[in-house]
C-alpha cells in the first residue's frame, strides 16, 4: 500500500466543497460569493481513471507552473486573485498549512463548456483520429485527403510532424470516467456563437505560439496543450491550470524525430506503464509500483525546473 507523502483529498469543514475533480478540489468561501478556492492535490489520472496512489509534490508543481504562466501572460486577463495564503479570507486561515504552495484564490468565472486544445505536433488523440480517418478523393483523381472534424489534411503526415500554424481543436468536457470528444468549429459555433469562437480560437492559438517559442529557448517542444477559458463580466479570461504536465505534452527538443515517439516530461510515462501491463482504462486501477510513482514525480519536477528557471 501507499506510504508516500501525498495529499489525495482535502477536508475543510468550514468551507463549501463544490467539486472534486481528477486533480483539484474546488471550494466556495462563506461571505465571499465572488471567490473560489482551487486546491491542487497530488492525485493523478490516466485514460480518464484516477489512480489510487498520488504523485509526491505534484500539486505543488502544477500550482507553481500555473502561477509562472499567469505571470508570463500578464497582458492576458485571468481569474487569479492571489496564491499568497496570508492574503486569503479569514475563513481559510486555519487550513493554510495544507493550502500553502498548492492553492489559488480566484475570481468566480463562467467556464466555457469546451476544452480549448491547441496542437503543434501530430500526436495523441488527433494523431489516432488521423490514422483511422479514411482517404477521400477530390474532384481531381490525383488529389486525396483525410478529414477530421471539418479540417482537411494531406495523406502523407507522419507522427510528430509539425502542425504549422498550430491548430485549435476543441473538444467536449466529459464527466469523470467518460472521454472528451473532438468536435468541429462549426458545432462549437452553434453553442457559444461565431464571435466568441473566433475570440477563443485566436486567444488559445496566440497563447500557444508564445509559450512554444519561449519553451524552445529552454530546450522543450510543446507538442500540444489544453487551455481552460471562462468569462468574467463578458470578458474571456484564462482560468484553472496553464501549461502544466497534466494539460500539456512537453518533449526534449533534441529527441523529437519524425515518426518516433520521444520521451516526455509529463504523465506519458504513467500512460506507457499502464499500456505495458494491459491496464489502459482499467477501473479500479492497478496498484502503481514505487518506481513508476517516483519516475512520474521526477518528470513533473523536471518540466517545472526546465521551463520556469
Amino acid at each position: 500500500m501507499q506510504s508516500y507523502r501525498t495529499l489525495l483529498k482535502t477536508h475543510f469543514p468550514e468551507l463549501k466543497l463544490i467539486n472534486r475533480g481528477k486533480v483539484r478540489d474546488l471550494y466556495g468561501i462563506p461571505n465571499h460569493p465572488d471567490k473560489l478556492l482551487f486546491v491542487a492535490t497530488d492525485r493523478i489520472s490516466a485514460y480518464d481513471v484516477i489512480m489510487s496512489e498520488g504523485i509526491p509534490g505534484k500539486g505543488r508543481v502544477l500550482t507553481a507552473m500555473s502561477l509562472f504562466w499567469f505571470d508570463f501572460f500578464s497582458d492576458i486577463s485571468n481569474h487569479l486573485i492571489t496564491a499568497d495564503v496570508s492574503a486569503y479570507p479569514e475563513e481559510c486561515q486555519k487550513y493554510v498549512d495544507t493550502l500553502n504552495g498548492r492553492s489559488m484564490l480566484v475570481k468566480k468565472a463562467h467556464v466555457l463548456p469546451f476544452e480549448c486544445i491547441v496542437r503543434g505536433r501530430w500526436t495523441g488523440s488527433y494523431w489516432n483520429a488521423y490514422k483511422k480517418a479514411s482517404i477521400q478523393k477530390t474532384e481531381s483523381p490525383l488529389v486525396s485527403f483525410k478529414e477530421i472534424c471539418g479540417f482537411r489534411f494531406s495523406t502523407d503526415i507522419k507522427e510528430n510532424d509539425l502542425i504549422e500554424p498550430p491548430l485549435f481543436t476543441p473538444s467536449t468536457k466529459a464527466e469523470y470516467g467518460q472521454h472528451d470528444e473532438n468536435i468541429s468549429i462549426d458545432y462549437m459555433k452553434t453553442i457559444i456563437g461565431e464571435e466568441r469562437v473566433k475570440k477563443v480560437s485566436q486567444m488559445a492559438t496566440s497563447l500557444f505560439e508564445r509559450a512554444a517559442k519561449y519553451a524552445l529557448t529552454k530546450g522543450i517542444v510543446i507538442a500540444d496543450t489544453k487551455f481552460e477559458l471562462g468569462e468574467i463580466e463578458g470578458e474571456i479570461v484564462l482560468i484553472d491550470e496553464v501549461l502544466t504536465p497534466d494539460s500539456s505534452r512537453f518533449w526534449p527538443k533534441e529527441h523529437v524525430k519524425r515518426g518516433v515517439t520521444p520521451p516526455s516530461f509529463d504523465k506519458q510515462f504513467l500512460r506507457d506503464y499502464l499500456i505495458s501491463i494491459n491496464a489502459k482504462g482499467q477501473n479500479p486501477p492497478p496498484e502503481l509500483p514505487r518506481e513508476v510513482i517516483e519516475k512520474t514525480a521526477q518528470k513533473y519536477e523536471e518540466a517545472h525546473m526546465l521551463l520556469t528557471r
